[in-house]
């Protein structure tokens, strides 16, 4: 019996997704989601991930004005969607899905 739950935990497709702007990493798993759903797989997420914040201090000047400075920040959402027992078609149908560039998606299996 322990055996078949080892599997089923086993049989599962990670997908991790990142992306700088929050309104396209929606748009990429709402299109991820209708794709795995028409092939009939189950899914489990989308899971939002903290945002990771990127502050970068910089100079306005070049040499005079020391305590006149810029501050950037860089942010990173990233949602986590995990696919149970996924099937062949479910994978060649994510490898062939068409996302927008400044995604970045990861795939595990595991």
């Amino acid at each position: 019996m322990p055996k078949k739950e080892e599997k089923s935990e086993k049989d599962k497709l990670r997908i991790k997704i990142k992306a700088y702007d929050s309104k396209l990493i929606d748009n990429s798993v709402r299109q991820i989601i209708e794709t795995i759903k028409r092939q009939g797989g189950t899914i489990v997420g989308p899971v939002p991930l903290p945002t990771e914040f990127k502050k970068y201090t910089v100079n306005r000047s070049t040499f005079v004005h020391k305590k006149s400075r810029e501050q950037f920040e860089l942010r990173i959402h990233k949602r986590l969607l995990d696919i149970l027992n996924p099937e062949q078609k479910i994978i060649e149908s994510l490898t062939d899905l068409n996302l927008p560039s400044g995604v970045d998606v990861e795939i595990k299996m595991g």
